[in-house]
């Protein structure tokens, strides 16, 4: 498996062939180029003015998220090969450091060539198709043994070949399986629970079309979902946070506890191990999160199964801007420019972030009189993104001892800003 967390060398270059040290720069502040103006690129607005370090976004619409609070927002598609090239080089100002993302969804091989330019891309496009295309990562993830749930793709070499294989596998798990899109699911997106090839009949009918390809999953029967998250530099140095539990409520993260209530140091450790032997293997530049299932192993004993993966900061890791003595945000800022990285500790016992999913407000700063009234040790952190049913807007992160008021307070926060009364929420 992998080197110890406490073993592993803060030296060692990259498996990708890049120099160590901070990226090369003209004379003056980083510029961090970073592809997606959603809420994650506008969550590291903070930590880069701290640091001193310049964000240049590139962002779909001049009203996005980031585009609020971020000076330097070029607007652009991220599978626009022109808009990239001049988001990292632009006609005036000065070239970025370094090229990272706030999702998944560009195009590797101009990556791959603005590497071989001289930009360095972190991280790589070698490893970021694991996040884009999840039979790669499962196949790279079986090769490297790190435990996952039993799995197959369904190939399209004729009709009704992946059908066949499709039955075939719920025969041999019981009848139930989980049927996942390779690329473009997100938020319980392209996900489907089936018990027959018909289910999914539709998607077969795509992959036809040309649609993204299919993998057939165990249906796992895990006791609760755990995240891992880990940063790596390029240099070699990985820091791990304390593992947390993810709540979920119709395939989208409603809360966040760290740390995981109940679980022991070993698993705690076998965790971060697993996700630093990921964050390794694929040659991960910046934060990694991963999303594991805790599981009875044999004898009854917990262990845990690698269900997903996001190669940026991610929404179980909100809760570090609060409750850990570096942020996620701050740590994948360092990390891609290759910079030592901060210490993971928690600053508190317990801290709870709850999300907040839809709205009946039109306006959801029209809640923070009562909310902050009535939550002062609550903090608040706002999307700017007009209101949808069910759309992430928000998170509340709520620190202290208690575990069990914490967690009341910050879901009476957060359904305040939904719009909800305290009482419905809190007896519900």
């Amino acid at each position: 498996m992998s080197a110890t967390l406490d073993s592993l060398p803060a030296d060692r270059p990259s498996s990708s062939g890049e120099p160590s040290g901070a990226a090369a720069s003209p004379a003056g502040p980083p510029v961090v180029a970073v592809v997606g103006g959603g809420q994650l690129a506008r969550m590291m607005s903070p930590a880069a003015g701290g640091l001193g370090i310049r964000l240049r976004v590139l962002v779909e619409d001049p009203a996005s998220s980031a585009a609020q609070v971020v000076t330097d927002t070029p607007v652009g598609a991220a599978s626009d090969e022109a808009a990239i090239r001049s988001l990292i080089a632009p006609d005036a100002g000065r070239p970025a450091s370094v090229l990272t993302f706030e999702h998944e969804h560009v195009p590797n091989d101009l990556l791959t060539d603005l590497i071989e330019h001289g930009t360095p891309v972190r991280p790589g496009p070698h490893a970021l198709v694991q996040a884009q295309d999840k039979i790669v990562m499962r196949q790279r993830l079986t090769e490297l043994d790190v435990p996952c749930p039993r799995w197959a793709p369904l190939p399209t070499s004729s009709p009704g070949a992946g059908r066949a294989v499709l039955a075939a596998f719920l025969d041999e798990v019981g009848g139930s399986a989980v049927v996942k899109t390779s690329r473009g699911g997100y938020d319980g997106k392209g996900v489907r629970v089936v018990s027959s090839p018909d289910d999914v009949a539709d998607w077969f009918a795509a992959v036809a079309d040309g649609g993204p390809q299919l993998l057939v999953e165990e249906k796992v029967p895990f006791t609760r979902e755990l995240a891992a998250l880990v940063a790596r530099r390029p240099s070699g140095e990985v820091r791990a946070w304390p593992v947390v539990e993810s709540v979920q409520r119709d395939g989208v993260c409603s809360e966040v506890v760290a740390p995981a209530p109940g679980l022991s140091a070993e698993l705690d450790a076998r965790a971060r191990e697993i996700a630093t032997a990921v964050a390794e293997g694929l040659d991960v530049t910046g934060v990694l999160a991963i999303e594991m299932f805790e599981v009875a192993g044999p004898g009854g004993a917990p262990t845990v199964l690698v269900n997903e993966l996001a190669m940026r900061p991610h929404n179980s890791g909100h809760w570090t801007i609060d409750g850990a003595v570096t942020s996620q945000f701050e740590q994948h800022l360092r990390a891609v420019l290759d910079l030592p990285l901060g210490a993971t500790e928690p600053t508190a016992t317990w801290t709870v972030m709850a999300n907040v999913l839809g709205s009946t407000l039109d306006e959801l700063t029209d809640a923070l009189p009562d909310v902050l009234a009535a939550f002062p040790e609550a903090r608040v952190n706002l999307y700017g993104k007009d209101v949808r049913p069910g759309r992430k807007l928000g998170h509340v992160n709520v620190s202290g001892d208690d575990l069990d008021e914490v967690r009341r307070r910050a879901i009476a926060a957060a359904a305040l800003l939904r719009g909800d009364t305290i009482e419905e929420e809190v007896n519900g």
